[in-house]
């Protein structure tokens, strides 16, 4: 962990950043960004209740290559079919409702639409060479419109409202799948992805941990904050480093028997009482477990050969307070796990010493 006082969430990588407060549209102007040449002109949009300004996009270099072009108020695609050499196209948080205009842009290998106001995926079935996608903050309802995409490497569709996974069987060179913060229940028609080495399925509300066999080259799996009840379903994913299943129902540690190559275990949030089955991880590195039901220390007896094992995460679990009433810290809480672990190097947020 790079910063000793940050746990890192793997959900967290594609949260919306802070944007800034959009003009309003009581002037025109004119200006040039990343080749291309901006009018603005009034906009009936009125997502968040005042008029605002958007940009008719016309090119003065179709030769460019990397575009970029973030929290411009461009409304449509429609301009950009005579670029002949572009590999990326980076058009985040803008006002487009329609992917359109290209067609013809069949170098373009990234595409980043993140944070617009698309409701279908469209437009994009000529370029085969595209290799990232993201579509995440939209509106989008339903998996589609990709069948052209077999070079796909990189997909990310988080927080929209997808509720099932489909039409994805096709993208066989898929390594990374980002479906956090929809309304999927359950996982599904992945089974053709066996290349995929990162799933994102958290903020979801997905009741078990199913249909994952095939996934065998799958090193990082996230299903945190749904409604899993259980530890299953795991068991050919042998290559698996990185599991995230905190905020669930969860009560026992269980099922990861053949999950051997784990470095990070995160079930935080949950409603487990004891640490157990988990002596056999000798590679693991970062525990997380604040927030559970765990009483009793013997458990920590667990760790006893996890020489790997750097962080623990144990605050806010009954053990973490001391008899009084009302309960506080213990203030021999941080000793009691430093004499249980000797060679951890950080207990909770702060390093251990």
């Amino acid at each position: 962990m790079s910063d000793a006082n940050k746990k890192e969430d793997p959900l967290n990588g594609r949260e919306k950043p802070m944007e800034e407060p959009q003009e309003a549209a009581n002037e025109e102007a004119v200006e040039t960004k990343g080749g291309m040449f901006f009018m603005s002109e009034e906009s009936g949009e009125e997502d968040s209740k005042e008029e605002v300004s958007s940009e008719e996009l016309i090119i003065i270099d179709p030769n460019v290559e990397d575009l970029d072009l973030t929290h411009s108020r461009i409304a449509s695609m429609a301009n950009l079919a005579c670029l002949t050499r572009v590999q990326t196209i980076g058009l985040r948080q803008n006002l487009i409702k329609q992917i359109e205009g290209l067609t013809a842009v069949t170098t373009l290998r990234e595409l980043d639409l993140y944070d617009n106001q698309i409701t279908r995926i469209e437009g994009l079935s000529t370029l085969v060479n595209l290799e990232i996608l993201d579509l995440s903050f939209n509106r989008i309802s339903k998996i589609e419109g990709l069948e052209g995409l077999t070079r796909l490497v990189k997909l990310f569709l988080v927080n929209n409202k997808i509720s099932v996974i489909e039409n994805l069987g096709h993208l066989t060179r898929l390594e990374m799948l980002e479906l956090g913060d929809n309304r999927i229940r359950t996982i599904q028609n992945l089974e053709n992805l066996t290349h995929l080495h990162s799933l994102f399925l958290g903020k979801n509300k997905i009741t078990k941990l199913q249909g994952l066999d095939t996934l065998t080259s799958l090193q990082t799996l996230s299903v945190q904050s749904n409604r899993i009840l259980k530890i299953e379903g795991l068991d050919k994913l042998e290559e698996l480093e990185e599991l995230y299943l905190s905020h669930n129902g969860i009560e026992t540690i269980e099922g990861l028997d053949h999950n051997l190559r784990l470095t990070t275990l995160d079930l935080a949030g949950n409603r487990i009482t004891r640490i157990q089955n988990i002596s056999h991880l000798v590679e693991l590195q970062e525990f997380w477990f604040n927030d559970n039901q765990l009483g009793n220390w013997e458990d920590l007896r667990q760790f006893e050969n996890l020489k790997n094992l750097q962080t623990v995460y144990l605050e806010r679990n009954p053990l973490f307070y001391d008899s009084s009433s009302p309960p506080k810290p213990d203030p021999s809480y941080r000793r009691k796990i430093k004499l249980a672990i000797p060679w951890i190097r950080q207990i909770d947020a702060t390093l251990a010493r």
